[in-house]
């Protein structure tokens, strides 16, 4: 058999721009029949969009679509089933409350005399369940009385039957279950695989991919990185291939981080104990001083995101504890964290950050306004003082501060959720991928400002999924892999050293 008989689906120079961001450029992709390929890649690095453009939930810019020897453009997703090509999403998009057997026939329940044939309908679903996945389970109970493995078996058995799929796309399944659970997981794709599905999976743990995958796909900025055989890279290869260099200079960085470090204060303002939340991170030890960045540095999913999240009390966490300035907090909210002077900068700017139709000022004096209380109501006069005040601060490009911040390109959006928290006086700041999906002399400005602010004895967390930017930023940098904590630096330290701590060890 050729290379292109073995391929059944070809994606080439596929394209796709959204207003100010350009999601695909010129991207490749090809996957062969019962093949397990894995489509990695950090936060914006376009894995769904491509995924969405070979599902019609988006429509390329240009680009050509190859699928079983012939060219495509599924027009929507129910379309994209119809021809072969099913999705099973990490959440889970099927209705608990009704019977496994009605989840995985809904829409073509079989029918007598004018009626769903119930029992015809259980046998079918029962017959299903077993052949293509090898489970056995009560399909008249309803979904929600399963596990989360169990509703994610029910979901690939859905896709597969709706559809006789050729392909299923696998987007992170494995993220709510257990060892076992995705062990069972693996013995199903492998089980589909070897009939002659092929399967993309999308997953941020480092481990699966080398558990269960054929070849890699890496995507970086919207760009194809290469497609390796799983067993031709090493770990710390394809994580240097997902992280990526960036091209900020590295001499002024290095120069203000040490003259920032000579602010650093001896004493801890935050101290974390055994702090940690099931099923989102495990139980961490960290400190952190007045006039210290700390980078988090780790692959997505590696527990950044959840721990600036518990830090901030928008997670409450069910072990260990967290003080500031020595008291431990037991109020674990972001209202109380408001008052204790602690700000956090979300990783989602538009669902977390930003509120699109109110302008530039009212989004700076958000937080402020939250903390001080709806009755005692910031005056029009100092709202324009405050808003005026970070514009210029920040170098915030707009008209005014009465513009629509949705009319802002996304680094001024960014700047002006910097500007909203700065305008609270935090003492701790924690900014979570603060320079995502913006250019890079605005990521400069950022990273000099985080610094800056360190100066001034503010202490500051600092997340990004760019190892480089963490290491110019950060005086300290702790290592998270797969949730738990694993190493922690402090001054100098290379690049390859946090890359070989990010991989753990080699298979």
């Amino acid at each position: 058999m050729s290379e292109s008989d073995q391929n059944i689906l070809v994606m080439e120079g596929i394209s796709k721009a959204f207003p100010g961001v350009q999601a695909l450029d010129d991207v490749h992709l090809t996957l062969k029949r019962g093949e397990i390929l894995c489509l990695v890649g950090e936060n914006g690095a376009g894995k769904s969009t491509l995924m969405k453009v070979l599902t019609g939930v988006d429509q390329p810019d240009s680009g050509k679509i190859t699928f079983d020897g012939r060219e495509i453009q599924a027009k929507s997703p129910q379309h994209a089933q119809s021809l072969g090509i099913s999705t099973v999403y990490q959440e889970i998009n099927l209705c608990p409350n009704l019977t496994v057997a009605e989840n995985i026939l809904l829409g073509r329940e079989p029918h007598k005399a004018g009626r769903i044939d119930w029992a015809k309908m259980n046998v079918l679903a029962q017959e299903t369940l077993q052949r293509l996945l090898g489970v056995d389970i009560d399909v008249a109970q309803p979904l929600g009385s399963y596990t989360v493995a169990i509703q994610q078996m029910v979901a690939i058995a859905r896709a597969l039957y709706i559809a006789s799929a050729k392909i299923l796309i696998l987007d992170e399944p494995t993220s709510s279950l257990d060892v076992n659970e995705t062990a069972h997981l693996f013995d199903v794709m492998r089980k589909l695989k070897n009939e002659g599905v092929g399967i993309i999976f999308i997953t941020h743990f480092i481990g699966q991919i080398y558990e269960v995958s054929n070849r890699i796909t890496v995507l970086r900025n919207g760009k194809l990185v290469g497609t390796y055989e799983t067993a031709s890279i090493t770990r710390v290869g394809l994580i240097s291939k997902m992280i990526g260099r960036s091209l900020a200079e590295f001499d002024e960085m290095s120069k203000i981080k040490l003259e920032s470090s000579k602010h650093i204060r001896s004493d801890a303002l935050l101290q974390a104990r055994e702090l940690g939340l099931t099923g989102s991170i495990q139980p961490f030890d960290l400190d952190l001083h007045a006039g210290e960045v700390v980078g988090l540095a780790g692959l997505l999913g590696s527990g950044r995101t959840e721990t600036a999240s518990i830090l901030f009390g928008v997670e409450k966490p069910d072990s260990g504890s967290v003080s500031i300035n020595g008291a431990v907090v037991q109020d674990h909210s972001p209202l109380g964290s408001i008052k204790r002077r602690v700000a956090l900068c979300p990783e989602d700017r538009k669902a977390s950050g930003i509120v699109d139709d109110l302008t530039v000022r009212e989004n700076i004096v958000l937080a402020m306004q939250a903390n001080l209380g709806w009755f005692n109501y910031l005056s029009l006069k100092t709202q324009y003082e405050i808003a005026d005040r970070y514009i210029k601060l920040l170098n915030i490009a707009t008209p005014s501060a009465d513009q629509p911040v949705k009319n802002l390109s996304g680094g001024n959006q960014q700047k002006v959720i910097l500007a909203r928290w700065l305008a609270t006086n935090p003492q701790l700041l924690i900014l979570d991928e603060p320079t995502r999906g913006i250019d890079v002399g605005t990521k400069a400005e950022i990273q000099k400002l985080v610094l800056s602010l360190a100066e001034e004895g503010k202490a500051c967390i600092f997340i990004s999924s760019e190892l480089e930017e963490v290491l110019r930023t950060s005086h300290r940098i702790v290592v998270l892999r797969e949730r738990e904590k694993v190493a922690e630096f402090s001054g100098e330290v290379d690049e390859n050293t946090i890359i070989h701590a990010i991989a753990g060890s080699e298979s």
